[in-house]
C-alpha cells in the first residue's frame, strides 16, 4: 500500500494492521518526524519515501526520497500498489485523493478535508472511510434495511464540561486537553470547536447520499455510529476507541481474527448523552444549512484552517476560531464549478480571514 501520514495516530495503527496481516509498505509519506519515520523505514522497507520539507531529506535513512506536495503525487503516480491509504491532515489531503482517484485506485480515507472541501469532484465510487464514525455508518448499512436517519456521535471535546463564560478565557494548551485521547493538534482543536463534527457530517452525506445526518455527544465514546431505521427501531455501533478495526476492513483483508477487545457493557456501567449546543459549540448554527448546501464545504474548512493557524499564533481567541469561520461562510456564498475552483476559492477564503482584524 501507499501510506499517506505515517507518522500520525492513524498512520501508525494502519502499520500495526499491516504487520498483523502481513500486507507490504511500498510508498510511507510524513511530514516532520523524521526519527519516527526513519524507524518506520528500518521496519517497513518501504520502495518510496516523502517528507515535508526539502530541508529534511539528507536525514531520511532512504536512498529514495522525494518532498512536499508534489513528491506525495509523484510518489502514487510511480507506485504499483492498488491502495492509497490517506491519513494526511486538512486540504493537503485533497490533491493526493484526486491523484490516487486518477490512477484508479482504492483509497482508504481518513483525510475527511478532501470531501469536505472537494466532494463535488471527488468519485466515492472506491473509497473505505477509516473514520470511526462513518465506519460505524457503514457497517450498520450492510444490512440494507430502509433507513430514516444516520447519526454520529461527538466526544464533546476539551471544552464540553466548562461553565459558558470561561470560554473567552481558554488558550491554546487548554483546548489540547482532549478527555478521552491523544491525538494531533489540528483535529483537537477542531474536536473542542465542534467543527470536525461537522466536517464528518459532510463526508457522511457525500459517502452516502442525500438524507438525514446528525450529531450527539456520547461522553465515553464508545457509541460511533446509529442509525434510525423506517421501521421505527435504531441500531448502534459499538467498538472501543481505535482506528485498528476501519482500518482493518479498508485494507481489503479478511476479517477473521479479533482486532479489538468486545465492549463489556458491565463494565462500562452507564452511557450519557447530550445535545450539541449552539451556544457552547458556535459553528453548528450554520450546520443545517450547510448540509443542504454541501459544495460550500470548501470555505468552512479554508477559513476553519486559517483561523486555528491564527489561534496557534495567539493572534486570536480561542471562540474567535468559529466565530472568523461564520464570517467566511456568510461571505463566500459560493459553487465551483470544478476542482480548480475549488483551490481558487481555498485561497481567496484563507486571504479573506487573514485579513480580518
Amino acid at each position: 500500500m501507499v501510506l499517506l501520514g505515517s507518522t500520525g495516530s492513524i498512520g501508525v495503527n494502519t502499520l500495526i494492521i499491516a504487520q498483523k496481516f502481513n500486507l507490504d509498505i511500498e510508498v510511507l509519506v510524513a511530514g516532520r518526524s523524521v526519527d519516527l519515520l526513519n524507524q518506520q523505514i528500518a521496519i517497513h522497507k518501504p520502495r518510496i519515501v516523502v517528507i515535508g520539507q526539502r530541508t529534511d531529506v539528507e536525514k531520511i535513512h532512504h536512498d529514495k526520497v522525494y518532498y512536499g506536495d508534489k513528491g506525495i503525487l509523484r510518489a502514487i503516480e510511480e507506485s504499483h500498489s492498488a491502495l492509497v491509504v490517506n491519513a494526511l491532515v486538512g486540504f493537503l489531503g485533497l490533491a493526493p485523493t484526486l491523484k490516487a482517484i486518477e490512477m484508479g485506485k482504492k483509497i482508504a480515507l481518513a483525510n475527511k478535508e478532501s470531501l469536505v472541501a472537494g466532494g463535488d469532484f471527488v468519485d466515492v465510487s472506491n473509497i473505505q472511510p477509516i473514520d470511526s464514525e462513518h465506519f460505524g455508518l457503514w457497517y450498520l448499512l450492510q444490512d440494507s434495511k430502509p433507513h430514516e436517519k444516520m447519526i454520529i456521535t461527538a466526544s464533546g471535546g476539551a471544552f464540553r464540561d466548562i461553565p459558558l463564560e470561561q470560554l473567552k478565557h481558554v488558550g491554546l494548551k487548554d483546548a489540547l486537553k482532549h478527555p478521552n485521547w491523544s491525538m494531533g493538534q489540528k483535529i483537537t482543536i477542531d474536536s473542542a470547536t465542534m467543527t470536525n463534527k461537522l466536517f464528518e457530517l459532510l463526508e457522511a452525506r457525500w459517502l452516502f447520499g442525500e438524507g438525514q445526518y446528525d450529531a450527539i455527544i456520547e461522553t465515553k465514546s464508545l457509541i460511533h455510529a446509529l442509525i434510525d431505521f423506517k421501521d421505527g427501531s435504531t441500531t448502534a455501533h459499538f467498538a472501543h476507541a481505535s482506528m485498528q478495526l476501519p482500518i482493518a476492513y479498508a485494507l481489503d483483508v479478511e476479517v477473521d481474527k479479533q482486532i479489538l477487545k468486545p465492549v463489556n457493557l458491565l463494565e462500562v456501567g452507564s452511557l450519557e448523552f447530550r445535545a450539541i449546543e449552539h451556544a457552547r459549540y458556535n459553528i453548528w448554527n450554520i450546520k443545517d444549512d450547510i448540509l443542504k448546501n454541501p459544495h460550500r464545504g470548501v470555505v468552512v474548512n479554508a477559513a476553519n484552517e486559517r483561523a486555528i493557524e491564527q489561534f496557534v499564533d495567539g493572534q486570536i481567541s480561542f471562540l474567535d476560531i468559529s466565530k472568523r469561520t461564520i464570517e467566511a461562510y456568510e461571505k463566500f456564498d459560493i459553487k465551483a464549478e470544478n476542482i480548480e475552483d475549488v483551490f481558487a476559492i481555498d485561497s481567496e477564503v484563507r486571504a479573506f480571514v487573514g485579513a480580518l482584524k
